[in-house]
């Protein structure tokens, strides 16, 4: 059995000085990366989002700690697509796990939690809620409204004029949200053509040294070794046929 949920809750505030109210709130990444940080001293808290509200940012905490788990050679599957639901369950079991590998990890040092974030806020919503407010709030009044009027609902008013101005900010807020999506999006896509260029520079040296060396009558074991990386796939993946996409987006890794 696994330590309570208030249990690893008073351990989690007391070592990252936050005062998380829930375990889901452990799906934002943020405390299962600053965790690991008290035990390695090393992981890069100024990438990680300690008040991260929306699942994109979930996601990219989450990116940090898989970085983390492959430098650390931590044989361990982080379920991201569960966790990042904020789920109770999900996250309790890994919190649990989490804690075991502190406890078996931690050396015993001192360690200052708000300085090693650079004092960043962590005022995590004590639930993940919607975006916007729900149609249930607004139909209470509307019943008790239309019980008063003979069943009948108003249609025009200030009541109509409260909900045209929370449809307002509904889309100010939506509209806030997906600007700030595709600015991550746009950073994301210049980081992957940054490596891809570079992959397609080494590809072309490789090519262009064996093409010689095969000229030369000889032969270098590294250097189709490397080339052997560079075309290599992942599992299930097929290589498309020719013509199968544009020229442009033929040569991809």
């Amino acid at each position: 059995m696994g330590e309570s949920r208030s249990d690893l809750l008073a351990w989690l505030n007391d070592l990252l000085q936050i005062s998380y109210t829930k375990v889901e709130q452990c799906g934002t990444g943020a405390a299962y990366c600053q965790i690991l940080d008290s035990i390695y001293l090393d992981v890069p808290m100024a990438r990680v989002k300690m008040n991260a509200k929306h699942e994109y940012e979930f996601i990219a905490n989450f990116k940090v700690m898989q970085n983390v788990f492959k430098a650390k050679r931590i044989d361990k599957p982080i379920p991201v697509d569960k966790l990042v639901k904020c789920k109770m369950q999900d996250n309790l079991e890994f919190l649990q796990w989490i804690k075991r590998f502190w406890d078996s990890n931690y050396g015993g040092h001192a360690y200052d939690a708000v300085a090693r974030r650079r004092g960043q806020a962590t005022d995590t919503p004590a639930t993940i809620a919607p975006l916007a407010p729900t149609r249930g709030a607004g139909g209470a009044g509307l019943s008790a409204g239309a019980g008063r009027s003979g069943g009948k609902t108003p249609v025009s008013g200030h009541r109509s004029g409260s909900s045209a101005a929370m449809q307002h900010e509904q889309v100010l807020n939506l509209q806030a949200q997906l600007k700030e999506v595709s600015s991550h999006l746009e950073g994301l896509e210049k980081e992957r053509d940054f490596y891809f260029a570079k992959l397609r520079d080494i590809e072309i040296l490789v090519q262009q040294q064996l093409e010689a060396l095969e000229s030369a009558g000889s032969d270098d074991e590294t250097l189709r070794e490397i080339q052997k990386i560079l075309y290599s796939t992942e599992d299930g993946f097929e290589v498309p046929e020719a013509g199968a996409l544009p020229v442009d987006e033929e040569e991809t890794f």
